[in-house]
């Protein structure tokens, strides 16, 4: 099995009766802003770059001041941070420091994923960050650093199933765990992940990319229109997997086709 550091593990989680319902691993909800999926906390898995690492894999860039990068173990903190502070900015202490400590002990405890499936936490940072060295950001000296974040995978899991015998599709890379730091939205962070997202999925071969998108949330489908998603039509009476959210929530599927 193909380890991926960083990712989520059942006994990561706190056993908090009050928090539980956040707590339930590979869970689904829209959220505000430019963020979608999961605000009932699954744990986004990071691709290992060692901490010691000194040239980080870049992807393409629409801002100059912005860089995408594989996240890496000193990331974990700022990754927890800025998907809590996206999704749950209403919550106070000591709640939100449990749900960071929960988000943050899941993604260093470590998740195997299927063979032949791969899975990365894309971040966005900073350019003069690269500059910075690693020292200060080791020690969460340099915080606010990861400006958004993003969870890339070819696991299936929220695809149409293939065939009778509901084999997961390979070749699909699924993005979610879109998240922006409030501060630091329409500054085109999400462009640049989503970008970065597709450069990676090239990378592994895939020939498509998706996402569920939150149907009330026009900002968020105009921003993956743009990119060039398309709204899928489900067939009526059509059972494909949707990630779990609340009770009424009704998601778009998107694709978008990937051209050498």
């Amino acid at each position: 099995m193909r380890s991926a550091p960083f990712a989520v593990s059942a006994s990561a989680s706190l056993s908090l009766p009050h928090l539980r319902p956040f707590l339930s691993s590979r869970s689904t909800l829209p959220s505000l802003g430019l963020c979608h999926r999961d605000p009932t906390f699954s744990n986004p898995p990071l691709i290992s770059c060692c901490a010691s690492q000194t040239s980080p894999n870049l992807f393409p860039s629409l801002s100059p001041e912005i860089v995408v990068r594989e996240a890496r173990f000193e990331d974990a903190w700022e990754v927890a941070d800025t998907h809590c502070s996206s999704f749950y900015p209403n919550y106070s202490f000591p709640v939100d420091l449990l749900l960071r400590l929960n988000r943050f002990i899941g993604m260093v405890s470590g998740f195997s994923a299927p063979p032949g499936c791969t899975m990365s936490c894309l971040v966005a940072v900073r350019c003069h960050e690269l500059r910075l060295g690693s020292l200060d950001t080791v020690f969460g000296l340099n915080r606010g650093y990861v400006t958004g974040v993003l969870t890339i995978d070819t696991l299936g899991e929220f695809l149409p199933r293939r065939g009778p015998f509901k084999h997961r599709r390979k070749g699909i890379a699924y993005i979610s765990n879109v998240a922006v730091r409030e501060e630091e939205r329409r500054k085109g962070i999400a462009k640049t992940l989503v970008a970065g997202a597709e450069s990676l999925a090239r990378k592994w071969g895939c020939r498509s990319i998706a996402l569920h998108c939150d149907s009330e949330n026009i900002a968020a489908i105009r921003l993956y229109k743009s990119q060039g998603f398309r709204c899928i039509q489900v067939p009526e009476n059509a059972q494909w997997p949707e990630p779990r959210a609340i009770p009424g929530t009704r998601f778009n599927f998107m694709m978008k086709l990937l051209t050498n």
